[in-house]
């Protein structure tokens, strides 16, 4: 699980910054989207030959 502390309020727009960027690090954002649609088996076979 992600958590970022906010001390102050004026601080929130950093607080979300440093939440994206550990998000993208994670690859949770990435497994959202995959995961949005059902994609077939070969499908997924053929995708992971070309992420390579």
């Amino acid at each position: 699980m992600i958590e970022v502390k906010v001390s102050d309020q004026n601080h929130f727009e950093k607080a979300m910054k440093i939440f994206k960027k550990a998000c993208q690090k994670d690859g949770f954002m990435m497994e959202l989207k995959e995961r949005r649609f059902y994609t077939k088996p070969s499908e997924k076979k053929r995708h992971k030959g070309k992420k390579k």
